[in-house]
């Protein structure tokens, strides 16, 4: 494991001490696994009012085309991504994988339109290797920078927008996806209406100086609430949303993960942009003939989370193995216990009963379908 004395620190690191924050070993950074008033009051407050957690561990990156033509960096890029990335509006940002030559994912992303450049997020463990991919793959054509002087917030849940609209009216204006640059108590920040926990938010790029500054304004709001990793992973797991390392890798293809609705219809064959991807012969072929494991939600029976790792059964003495969860626990949103895993396509129907290996016993599961929560984002 991690030792504390050599993880890195966000811009936060002092102000979530203050707050009493337990902190733990993530991604390489000392992370709030929780605050005092514990994980489930801080799933529930996000879903009922608004939360706020730091996710400057995450890296921003940002590509400026040596053309000065934000189309060349969009074609140049999408040698790296199944996605549509020249289709991209200024002002617009789109959910994207980093495959691999045999098809596999090295990360998902975030990748934003902003007029003169491209502005992606991606994930903190993978972020020093996607850089790299990145130089590696558009450096002949683009300035590729991983930026080290802004923080990221995320501001999630129903009452996110009254929130910040108090700090800049036009943010009701903004729908789900669209990426705008505003001043927030005079800062210049950008805010993306995105985030990863099913509900409408924002996420906020803030220069560092100003990030504490920033984030204890947001705190000072009754509604607003600081929420560590313990409930920002229940959250994703309620809202059905992948966690990379656990439910997705580089041995889950983009369709055995069912995140075949992120590869647009320019990328797949016929589109005027098929393929050129890496992997892309592999998947390409899964969007025509399937698959033989998919992803799929499961509800397990009774109060008992069923963890990651858990094998899959189709009986009830472990006699006919046909997957494993990859993530799992108890959703505080829905009262029961909820996961996720791959099955064999023939056991992935919704409705189909399963058995999960538990300490020994077959716990009786169900396939069901994601979300386990209905999300919410302003469309």
């Amino acid at each position: 494991m991690e030792t504390i004395s050599r993880l890195s620190h966000t811009p936060l690191h002092a102000l979530h001490l203050s707050r009493g924050a337990r902190m733990v070993p993530f991604a390489g950074y000392e992370m709030p696994v929780q605050y005092p008033e514990g994980v489930l009051k801080e799933h529930l407050h996000t879903r009922a009012a608004a939360g706020l957690f730091d996710v400057s561990h995450m890296g921003q990156v940002t590509i400026r085309p040596r053309s000065g033509r934000i189309a060349d960096a969009a074609l140049a890029l999408e040698k790296l991504v199944p996605v549509d990335v020249l289709g991209l509006a200024e002002g617009r940002q789109r959910y994207a994988l980093f495959t691999n030559p045999e098809g596999g994912i090295l990360d998902d992303l975030m990748i934003a339109n902003r007029g003169d450049h491209l502005f992606l997020v991606v994930n903190a463990a993978c972020k020093d290797a996607d850089f790299a991919h990145l130089k590696e793959g558009l450096g002949d054509s683009c300035d590729v920078r991983l930026l080290d002087d802004r923080a990221l917030i995320a501001l999630q849940g129903p009452r996110a927008e009254a929130v910040l609209c108090e700090l800049w009216a036009d943010v009701a204006s903004m729908r789900f996806m669209d990426v705008a640059e505003a001043d927030l108590h005079d800062v210049a920040c950008i805010i993306s209406r995105s985030g990863y926990t099913g509900e409408d938010g924002f996420e906020i790029s803030i220069p560092t100086a100003s990030a504490v500054d920033v984030t204890q304004r947001l705190l000072e709001h009754p509604d607003v609430l600081a929420i560590g990793l313990g409930a920002r992973d229940s959250l994703r797991l309620e809202a059905g949303l992948c966690l990379y390392g656990s439910d997705i890798d580089t041995g889950t293809t983009p369709v055995e993960a069912a995140l075949e609705w992120a590869i647009q219809k320019s990328r797949r064959a016929g589109g005027e942009r098929a393929g050129g991807f890496p992997g892309a012969d592999r998947i390409l072929a899964e969007l025509a003939n399937g698959t033989s494991r998919r992803r799929v939600g499961l509800r397990p029976e009774g109060r008992a989370p069923v963890r990651g790792g858990a094998k899959l059964f189709a009986d009830a003495d472990g006699a006919v193995p046909v997957g494993s969860v990859t993530s799992g626990g108890f959703g505080p949103s829905v009262d029961c216990p909820v996961a996720m895993g791959y099955v064999e396509t023939a056991h992935a129907e919704n409705g189909t009963q399963l058995f999960a290996e538990v300490r020994g016993k077959y716990l009786p599961v169900t396939v069901s379908a994601l979300p386990f929560v209905k999300q919410t984002y302003k469309r």
